[in-house]
């Protein structure tokens, strides 16, 4: 009976941290420079500050600044940012860090 148990829950493991893998294989990461953010949006362009393009920002993404946790707020232009989208498109991370510009 134990070994059983064991079984299951090893087998149980195996197949979350497949999917977690999986997950992380599907997500996507876009890096360039904060133009602008809003209430649950960021407005960012690539890296030459071209190709401008706008992020919902959901309640549930962890932000962070210079490596610390932080407000979407707390986020200024010209910033350097790599925003990380799951396989569906809905952001889960934004990783900031402040430039001298």
């Amino acid at each position: 009976m134990f070994t059983r148990m064991m079984t299951v829950v090893v087998v149980a493991g195996v197949l979350a941290a497949c999917a977690a893998r999986v997950s992380a294989i599907d997500d996507k990461t876009h890096e360039g420079k904060v133009v602008t953010v809003a209430e649950g949006k960021l407005v960012m362009a690539d890296k030459d500050g071209t190709n401008e393009h706008t992020h919902m920002i959901p309640a549930t993404a962890k932000i962070t600044l210079d490596g610390k946790a932080a407000k979407l707020f707390d986020l200024k232009k010209n910033d350097q940012v790599v925003v990380t989208v799951d396989g569906g498109g809905k952001v889960t991370t934004v990783a900031a860090t402040h430039t001298d510009k």
